[in-house]
């Protein structure tokens, strides 16, 4: 397949990736209907556990996705006071130097039944994701250092190989703080580490036979490499999101198209086929696999953010991005 450089990220990317068919881009009994359609990109507005189990089988060849985590950060009535300004269950950082920083959720306030249940959320959407997948298909989630290994758990057990995970380097505004209203008692001491690092989840479904005869058969398998010379490696420096992209694509949890761009790319090895975000939110991860050549198919059940992903993944996907 011919390539041709795409300057801003120096990686090579496909001159004619493949389309999206409307055959596999809709379910088939019609409960999805497409609310953007953007270039190679195809939103739907629907429960991903929903479109997942009326999609066909073997037609996904990657995921790339920060879920929800089925906690109570992401219920209606949360999010209602996120945007009202409450805060909730969610963090809101103080300004910086005029910047707002973006909202976090409380990890920290987890129970054991808000654990058991989000384990329980996890597999029951592997299990709905294994069968959409084509072997040798790689799943990249954010997570969190206290819940990644629950997470990677849950994945496991729907029979997804555990693949190690990807580091994004970059200061967070959790942890660090003071004890909760005694900061002035304890103004050396720290209830947390502030966290400096993000984990990303890496699994992959099952090849069948060797890596070679996968990659002929379905594609996937691997991981594409920056250039001939240098492999995908596992930990990318990145930063917070800047405040053009949260403009763009104003979400709680928007990532940086220099990180997700880095790995898209990644997650197709022969640069051809369709990457899946179950958990779209405002399109950045579609945004990022239309920056880099890809088809894409994303999955939002808020409306309120596929109206907002209407616009956001053309013009994010039209930026300019240097990575580091």
């Amino acid at each position: 397949m011919a390539e041709t450089a795409n300057l801003s990220l120096g990686l090579a990317v496909p001159t004619h990736p493949r389309e999206v068919s409307p055959e596999v881009a809709s379910p088939p009994d019609g409960r999805c209907v497409t609310a953007v359609c953007e270039g190679r990109a195809r939103l739907f507005e629907a429960d991903c556990l929903d479109w997942l189990s009326s999609h066909p089988t073997a037609s996904i060849h990657a995921v790339v996705t920060d879920p929800p985590y089925g906690l109570v950060e992401y219920t209606p009535k949360e999010q209602e006071k996120l945007r009202c300004g409450r805060g909730g269950v969610w963090r809101l950082p103080p300004s910086f130097d005029g910047c707002r920083r973006s909202p976090v959720p409380r990890f920290t306030t987890l129970t054991a039944i808000d654990l058991a249940r989000m384990e329980r959320f996890f597999r029951r959407w592997a299990g709905e994701l294994t069968r959409v997948l084509v072997p040798g298909a790689h799943v990249m989630v954010a997570s969190n250092p206290l819940v990644v290994q629950r997470v990677t758990t849950a994945l496991a057990s729907a029979g997804f190989e555990p693949r190690g995970q990807i580091i994004r380097l970059v200061m967070t505004m959790r942890g660090g703080d003071r004890p909760k209203n005694a900061h002035e008692e304890f103004p050396g001491v720290s209830v947390m580490p502030r966290s400096m690092w993000e984990p990303w989840v890496l699994v992959r479904k099952p090849i069948e036979g060797r890596v070679q005869d996968n990659l002929r058969r379905w594609g996937t398998g691997g991981l594409r490499r920056p250039s001939e010379d240098r492999p995908f490696g596992d930990v990318i420096r990145s930063h917070p999101t800047h405040a053009k992209e949260r403009s763009l694509a104003p979400h709680p949890s928007l990532k940086p198209q220099s990180f997700l761009r880095q790995l898209v790319r990644a997650s197709l090895p022969l640069g051809r086929g369709i990457v899946l975000d179950p958990f779209a939110g405002s399109g950045s991860t579609l945004a990022a696999a239309q920056a880099v050549g890809y088809s894409s198919i994303g999955v939002e059940i808020d409306s309120r953010y596929v109206e907002v992903a209407k616009s956001a993944i053309r013009a994010l996907s039209a930026l300019e991005i240097q990575t580091r």
